[in-house]
């Protein structure tokens, strides 16, 4: 008897269970395959079988679209005009987001929705899941689909414009001229003390910074450009679309290139370099020190945009500004128009703009009138845009010849 015993706990934990395992292990795998079957029959079937009505549907959004090709196509022209104007045309950069704005854009992204697509759906569904398979693969939202992924790549020149205007804007300056006006000003609307003192005060620790950094350098971007290709790729956003892409232009030429060009200063971090001041912000720069070389690091990425400044060259989201705050106005526009779809979910996205207003102050990449200027203005263009831009038609759904049923592959024999 002690012999079973000891033999019973050298058996493997899941033994007593592994026969009804066994049993439903079979049934199990063809669920899955039958599924895989019918998303291999799907995915056939709208590529091949309904292009012509597709590409059709998707031809006319795009002419719907032709207000903001018009708008992409002139704010190039001007930044063009602008760059050989002030001699900067060695500043262009176009050439910089081809690539990775591609393959974010026409392939990450939309890896990602099918594959968040396909678990929603053998998850959540069951007795309806032909039906949910059939709408998202529906005409409807693979034109809009398709017509977004044009405008998408319309927006990379979009961005590299901006990107382009940035780089030149000190040279049409000569330099940075209203880094000590904004920081007075700052300090005085503080009552007497540079904001950053007022964060460090509460929160200067290395766990805060290291979070403040991920989230501003990394969830920041993730978030808005998530935003920005769900709202021109699916036809869920179709009200909004036009008035939202309108926005979206606006803030990046009125905040990131007028103003800014208008007022440029490099910010906080860069304080010391254009004003010979090192010791305003000399402490709060010494303490964001010491996560360079970290993931995220903000003085890494302010040591990347001073050295490509100093060396008048082009790169990666290159070119120096702080005021206003592009970061805030972009976060302010997306809590905008999350409250007109929730007014709880909008008020947790204002919780949201506050707190990346805070991290740009915390992380010397701007002064607070930065964000305060930037959110009021974003709110501006929202107010125009809700008057003068109308709501979007969701496009009819094109009509094809009905094909073979996807209830005959999911359907279990």
């Amino acid at each position: 008897m002690s012999g079973n015993r000891a033999a019973a706990r050298l058996q493997p934990q899941g033994s007593k269970d592994s026969g009804p395992k066994k049993r439903f292990q079979p049934e199990r795998n063809r669920l899955m395959h039958s599924g895989i079957r019918a998303w291999a029959m799907v995915i056939t079937r709208s590529v091949f079988n309904r292009a012509g009505p597709i590409v059709g549907a998707a031809a006319q959004l795009v002419r719907r679209d032709s207000g903001l090709y018009l708008t992409i196509a002139a704010y190039t022209l001007a930044g063009l005009v602008f760059l050989h104007a002030v001699g900067a045309d060695d500043r262009s950069a176009y050439s910089i987001y081809f690539a990775d704005w591609i393959k974010l854009n026409c392939l990450v992204f939309p890896i990602f929705v099918v594959i968040f697509d396909a678990i929603l759906i053998l998850y959540r569904f069951n007795s309806r899941r032909p039906l949910v398979v059939k709408a998202t693969f529906s005409n409807s939202r693979l034109a809009y689909f398709l017509s977004g992924l044009c405008l998408l790549v319309a927006l990379m020149i979009f961005q590299g414009t901006f990107t382009s205007v940035k780089n030149a804007m000190p040279v049409w300056q000569g330099g940075f001229r209203f880094d000590v006006v904004q920081a007075d000003i700052d300090n005085f609307l503080h009552f007497g003390v540079d904001p950053w003192r007022w964060l460090y005060a509460v929160a200067k620790n290395d766990a805060v910074r290291v979070l403040v950094e991920w989230n501003y350098n990394a969830l920041w971007f993730l978030l808005n450009f998530t935003t920005l290709f769900f709202v021109a790729t699916s036809p869920k956003a179709a009200s909004i679309r036009t008035r939202y892409l309108v926005c979206f232009m606006a803030v990046w030429i009125v905040v990131g290139n007028v103003l800014a060009a208008l007022f440029l200063s490099a910010g906080p971090a860069f304080y010391g370099l254009v004003t010979e001041d090192t010791a305003r912000f000399g402490e709060q720069l010494a303490f964001l020190a010491k996560g360079l070389g970290a993931p995220n690091s903000a003085v890494s990425n302010q040591n990347y945009l001073w050295s490509l400044n100093e060396a008048g060259q082009t790169g990666f989201a290159s070119g120096i500004s702080a005021f206003p705050s592009v970061h805030v106005a972009l976060v302010t526009l997306n809590a905008l128009f999350l409250r007109e779809y929730n007014r709880y979910l909008g008020a947790l996205a204002f919780l949201y703009v506050a707190f990346v207003a805070a991290s740009s102050v915390y992380l010397a990449w701007h002064y607070a009138i930065d964000g305060y200027v930037a959110a009021s203005v974003t709110l501006l263009i929202y107010v125009v845009a809700r008057k003068l831009v109308p709501a979007d038609r969701r496009l009819p759904a094109p009509r094809t010849q009905p094909a073979a049923r996807p209830e005959a592959v999911l359907a279990i024999s």
